[in-house]
């Protein structure tokens, strides 16, 4: 497909932030990807930068964390309830607001919440906390402090509803689950593009995790093994991750391209700056 036009494309940018989001490194991103393909598959969406900037019309999506499919599917399902729920959340932003918020994962509230309410829950805690991190704990609740914003914006309704547009006006199918199954129907001239939790820099890091179960290892060698399986198939294949050296053995065979991302999670204003990441393909560009 071409994706030089797609009327809502122009409208199209990811309603949260989101940890290791590519809004940054699109320009990088558009330059490594093939210039034509039929389906687009994501399996760890996130915050959905490249999806939004490419607005393909036809895609499957997916991640691991069932909240945030959750809000997507409310996003295309019910996006007027949803920008009320989360006008509601602007008008009593506090901190203490933001604490019992936070909170109801911990007495079982959460269980009682419609979908809507879960999404304006998930919206509004990255909208107000801390560098607009997702972090749960190992029971899976919540845990990132209130931040320091003057005025967030809240209530995106104009992002919103051009993404429930997006959504219903093009042949995108939401999943959740493992990244595996995202793309078990991916077929040659489809173009994949795994995002995954980075392997880590240094020894001394945890490997990334944003849901409880976490993201190690066995899970970076079975991503690997599935690139060049679906490499194989004849499926175009895009892969971000960290410039490690474990990296570049996984993927020995594979197109290693070298970027440069400015990484702005770390509370030490002076631990933040560019990092060296890699962009690795199984096509030539």
């Amino acid at each position: 497909m071409n994706l030089a036009e797609n009327k809502d494309s122009m409208q199209l940018a990811p309603v949260i932030k989101w940890v290791g989001g590519k809004r940054q490194l699109l320009p990088r991103l558009m330059e490594y990807k093939p210039q034509n393909f039929k389906k687009y598959f994501e399996p760890f969406l996130g915050g959905g930068a490249m999806l939004f900037s490419l607005a393909p019309e036809k895609a499957i999506i997916n991640d691991n964390n069932l909240e945030l499919i959750n809000m997507y599917s409310v996003i295309k399902a019910s996006p007027e309830k949803l920008v009320a729920c989360l006008e509601e959340h602007q008008e009593n932003n506090s901190k203490e607001y933001y604490l019992y918020i936070r909170g109801l994962d911990r007495d079982g509230t959460i269980k009682t919440m419609t979908d809507v309410q879960r999404a304006a829950r998930l919206i509004y805690m990255l909208k107000v906390d801390f560098n607009g991190l997702y972090r749960v704990n190992k029971k899976g609740q919540f845990n990132v402090p209130y931040g320091r914003y003057k005025n967030p914006k809240i209530a995106d309704a104009s992002r919103i509803y051009a993404m429930s547009s997006y959504f219903n006006n093009n042949d995108v199918l939401i999943l959740g689950g493992d990244f595996e199954n995202a793309v078990k129907s991916a077929t040659k001239g489809d173009l994949v593009y795994f995002d995954p939790p980075y392997i880590p820099l240094n020894n001394t890091s945890n490997f990334t995790s944003y849901t409880k179960e976490g993201f190690g290892l066995a899970e970076q060698k079975r991503l690997r093994d599935l690139f060049f399986s679906l490499s194989d198939k004849g499926v175009y294949v895009m892969l971000s991750n960290s410039d490690t050296k474990l990296t570049r053995e996984l993927y020995t065979g594979a197109k290693i391209h070298s970027v440069s991302a400015k990484r702005a999670i770390n509370s030490n204003a002076e631990k933040r700056g560019s990092v060296s990441e890699v962009i690795i393909t199984n096509y030539e560009v």
